[in-house]
């Protein structure tokens, strides 16, 4: 009798487990939705880098030079735009993101980019930027010494690079001017926009709003969007109707998610994600090309000229590509966690 008992709890607990496991997904509401009005607004701008190492923009590039004729006109220097040469300097559209409720002395972080033919940007400074908003207006202003995430060298034809050299930012180089921020004061009602429209989830989020604050406040209107009645949540303030609501547990029910980052080379997959029988190949294939100078050097008395020639060389090795079989992956707690796992076990 004691034996027939411990098979059966054996058979039966994984079950229980299971179905534990599935209630037990919940999320913070502040990570499943937003409130509608309170995001961040783009910004961007139009400036110079200075200080590089001859890798800015050529005599060619009309506004850069246009730019820094106007820059020291404004200081007190005239100067003619074609006289000028930009080789230090490099032509940069500046964005960065205003984040809700911004304040006059907020920092922001800068991302500064070459749209002229600039090699790199590696070693400039950004000199003072004006950001403007959608609405044409000043909203903040960045300046500061730029920071790369990759290199180039070389020349003559053999070079080297890694990443983007032309991209690069500036951590905390911008400040707010102007303050943005929304009146929360005058909502007559909040909306909760979800980050992935779902139904259920929509659902799920107004009935837990409503057990939290014991009444009929919150009623969905979409798929995505759930309206919020501040006067009938019985609370003195939106901001602390928000406060209220924000760490609420909601069930959550997870997606198979894959992100591929294709500047750095870097692949995640989410937990959920199953692997299906795949075969992979793989091989290499490089390619190098160089340049020999030689000297042609012409007999005594024939009048002759010493002419340089160029001898291009083009070498490429290719690799036995190599075969990899995966086999069909399994979900995460299938031999503990399911109990379809356990029929043969049990019988």
């Amino acid at each position: 009798m004691r034996r027939r008992l411990l098979i059966l709890l054996l058979c039966t607990s994984p079950v229980s487990m299971w179905a534990e496991k599935t209630r037990a997904q919940t999320t913070p509401l502040r990570e499943v939705a937003t409130v509608e009005g309170v995001r961040e607004n783009p910004l961007i701008g139009y400036g110079l880098v200075v200080g590089l190492n001859g890798t800015g923009d050529r005599r060619q590039t009309l506004f850069t030079t246009q730019m820094l004729a106007n820059i020291l006109q404004k200081m007190g220097m005239q100067i003619a735009p074609g006289s000028v040469r930009v080789n230090n300097v490099a032509a940069v559209f500046v964005t960065a993101s205003l984040p809700a409720f911004a304040r006059s002395g907020t920092r922001l972080d800068i991302t500064v980019s070459s749209i002229g033919d600039a090699k790199s940007l590696d070693g400039g400074m950004l000199l003072l930027t004006p950001l403007r908003a959608a609405d044409g207006q000043i909203y903040a202003e960045a300046q500061g010494a730029l920071t790369l995430g990759g290199y180039s060298a070389g020349g003559s034809g053999n070079s080297k690079q890694v990443n983007h050299p032309t991209v690069a930012r500036i951590p905390e180089g911008g400040m707010v001017e102007r303050d943005f921020a929304v009146d929360l004061q005058s909502l007559a009602a909040i909306n909760l926009l979800l980050r992935r429209p779902d139904f259920s989830t929509a659902k799920d989020v107004a009935d837990e709003i409503n057990r939290e604050l014991g009444r009929a406040a919150a009623e969905v209107r979409d798929g995505r969007r759930v309206e919020i009645n501040v006067r009938l949540s019985g609370l003195p303030s939106t901001a602390s109707l928000i406060a209220r609501i924000e760490n609420l547990a909601i069930p959550t029910r997870s997606f198979a998610r894959v992100v591929v980052n294709e500047r750095t080379g870097t692949v995640v997959l989410g937990g959920d994600v199953k692997l299906g029988a795949v075969s992979v190949l793989h091989g290499t294939l490089s390619v190098e090309i160089g340049t020999d100078f030689s000297v042609s050097q012409p007999p005594a008395l024939s009048h002759g000229t010493t002419t340089p020639i160029a001898q291009p060389t083009v070498r490429a090795q290719d690799s036995t590509a190599r075969r990899m079989e995966l086999s069909e992956g399994r979900e995460r707690g299938t031999t503990r966690d399911r109990p379809a796992e356990y029929g043969s076990y049990c019988a």
